[in-house]
C-alpha cells in the first residue's frame, strides 16, 4: 500500500483531527455506495487502511519510527554489531555472505572465544542457526509467508450499533463475508475478523479489517460514543420551565426543564448515549432546545410583546 499520509493527502505534523477530518471526506466522496468510479471500492479500502494506520495514536507513531510499514506490519531493524565482511561463503556451496560479529573483547571477531562447542559458553553456529532459520540455511525451512490483509467497510443503523448485529461486507476482492458487530461500537471505528483476508500457499491466511461506519439518524447525531438531538418546546414551557418530554434511544423520558431557557442551551442526560464497549464509558445524551412560537399566532401574546417593547421606549 502507498504512503498512509498519501493516501489521506495530509502532513506528517497534521493534528489528529486533520487527519479524522480527511478520512471522512475522502471515505464520503469514495464510499462504493456514492461513487460511480469503477475503482471506488478498492480506493475506499486504501483509505480505510490509511486511517487504520494515522487514526490509531500508537500505530502512528510507530509507522513514523520506521518500526511498522504502511499495512501495520512489523519492519525488520537488523542487529547491532552485525556487518558483512566482504567475500562469499563456501560451507555447503550455499551462497551465504561471510559476517563477522563484534561482541567485544580482543583475539578476533567472537572477541578471543574458541569458535567449537564448548569454548566458554559462545558457539557462533547457535546464532547462525538463528538468523537463517527459514531462509533455505541450516536450522530449518523456510517459514511460511502470512497472507495479506485486506480492508473492508459497511454501514449500519444507530439502533444495530448500540444493540450490535450481523451485517453482510463486501471485499476488494468480491468476496462477501457476514461480519458479527458488537453493541456500542463507534462510528469509524473497525473490527478485525481473523483469518478472512489474503491467503498464503502454506502460510497462514491474513485478516480482514472493517471500518463500521453508522447511518444518519432523524433524530439523533452521532458525536463519538455521546449522542446529540434537538427538542422543540412551546415559548411558554421555555418561560416558565417545568415537565417536558425529551427522545432517547429508549423512547421518551421526562426532562425538567429550568424557567427561563433560552433557545439553544444544552442539556445533559447522563447515561442516555451509547453503551459501553471494550472498556469504554457510557456515553451521555445532550439535548439543545428550540423554542416554538404559537401557529397559528396568539393575539393575546402578540399584545403582551407590544407593550414589552413600549415600555423599552422603542
Amino acid at each position: 500500500m502507498r504512503d498512509p499520509y498519501s493516501v489521506l493527502g495530509v502532513a506528517k505534523g497534521a493534528s489528529a483531527a486533520d487527519v479524522k477530518k480527511a478520512f471522512r471526506k475522502l471515505a464520503k466522496t469514495h464510499h462504493p455506495d456514492q461513487s460511480k468510479d469503477p475503482k471506488a471500492k478498492e480506493r475506499f479500502a486504501e483509505i480505510n487502511a490509511a486511517y487504520e494506520i494515522l487514526g490509531d495514536e500508537t500505530k502512528r507513531g510507530q509507522f513514523d519510527r520506521g518500526e511498522i510499514d504502511a499495512e501495520g506490519k512489523p519492519r525488520f531493524q537488523g542487529f547491532e554489531g552485525f556487518h558483512q565482511a566482504g567475500g562469499r561463503g563456501g560451507a555447503g556451496g550455499r551462497g551465504f555472505e561471510h559476517f563477522e560479529f563484534n561482541f567485544g573483547g580482543g583475539g578476533g571477531p567472537f572477541g578471543g572465544a574458541r569458535a567449537g562447542a564448548g569454548a566458554g559458553g559462545f558457539d557462533p553456529s547457535d546464532l547462525f542457526s538463528e538468523l537463517f532459520r527459514g531462509r533455505g540455511g541450516s536450522g530449518g525451512g523456510r517459514r511460511p509467508a502470512r497472507g495479506e490483509d485486506v480492508s473492508g467497510a459497511v454501514t449500519i443503523g444507530l439502533p444495530e450499533a448500540v444493540a450490535g448485529t450481523t451485517a453482510r461486507v463486501a471485499l476488494p476482492d468480491g468476496r462477501t463475508l457476514e461480519a458479527r458487530i458488537p453493541a456500542g461500537i463507534e462510528d469509524g471505528q473497525a473490527i478485525r475478523l481473523k483469518g478472512q483476508g489474503g491467503s498464503a500457499q502454506g502460510g497462514e491466511p491474513g485478516d480482514a479489517i472493517i471500518t463500521i461506519r453508522i447511518a444518519p439518524h432523524p433524530t439523533f447525531r452521532v458525536d463519538g460514543r455521546d449522542l446529540r438531538a434537538d427538542l422543540t418546546v412551546p415559548l411558554e414551557d421555555a418561560v416558565l420551565g417545568g415537565p417536558v418530554q425529551a427522545p432517547t434511544l429508549d423512547g421518551a423520558v421526562e426532562l425538567n426543564l429550568p424557567p427561563n431557557s433560552s433557545s439553544g442551551r444544552t442539556l445533559r442526560l447522563r447515561g442516555k448515549g451509547l453503551p459501553a464497549q471494550g472498556g469504554k464509558p457510557q456515553g451521555d445524551l445532550f439535548v439543545t432546545l428550540r423554542i416554538a412560537l404559537p401557529d397559528p399566532p396568539d393575539a393575546e401574546l402578540e399584545a403582551l410583546m407590544r407593550r414589552r417593547r413600549d415600555s423599552r421606549g422603542r
